[in-house]
């Protein structure tokens, strides 16, 4: 793929991402990203043939863009610690995003197909997100400074908590103040301050 043809297909997927954060999964036709896209229908079909695989080209980029997060802390010789202080504070950053986040039109998506875990985008991002702080609790341990007996299960335990922040702001609110008290009770958990 050329530039100016990547950089289309950029603009397309980011005009799509407004989309469906206005408007969820389920409610968006082709014909919305067309128009929000300014392009014919043709030229958006010579880069996606459904709204579902559109969507889940976001999802991919989401995942792809979580993980530059976590590796580029972990690049300039960061502590355990403060990589796991960034990560929770890019998904506040995330969550405290109300209307500019696509937490709605995940879940709509995931109640819409029941593919196989191997094969639905969002489980696998979220699989992913517990790989990567399995990685860093194990790193952390490893240099006493994260205090933890299971890895894997305070993972698991940690992506899931962030899911339900994500419904909770979507569904009841949240404010700043509360997500600050979420991060520190995390990072008590690991035997972490936050400063």
């Amino acid at each position: 793929m050329g530039d100016k043809s990547l950089h289309k297909k950029n603009y397309i997927i980011e005009k799509a991402r407004e989309v469906f954060q206005k408007k969820g999964y389920r409610a968006v036709t082709m014909k919305d990203i067309v128009d929000a896209c300014g392009i014919s229908r043709g030229g958006l079909y010579l880069y996606f043939s459904s709204t579902k695989e559109l969507f889940e080209e976001i999802i991919g980029q989401e995942e792809k863009d979580a993980k530059t997060v976590i590796a580029a802390a972990r690049d300039k010789d960061t502590t355990p610690a403060t990589l796991m202080f960034v990560y929770l504070n890019e998904q506040k950053k995330e969550i405290l995003k109300k209307n500019d986040n696509l937490s709605a039109a995940i879940f709509e998506y995931l109640f819409e197909n029941k593919a196989s875990k191997n094969d639905n985008p969002v489980i696998k991002r979220i699989r992913s997100d517990i790989d990567e702080l399995e990685k860093l609790i194990i790193d952390g341990v490893e240099q006493e400074w994260i205090d933890c007996d299971n890895p894997k299960a305070a993972a698991k335990n940690l992506v899931y908590t962030i899911e339900g922040l994500k419904v909770t702001a979507q569904t009841s609110g949240l404010t700043a103040d509360d997500l600050d008290k979420e991060i520190e009770y995390i990072m008590g958990t690991f035997g972490l301050v936050v400063e």
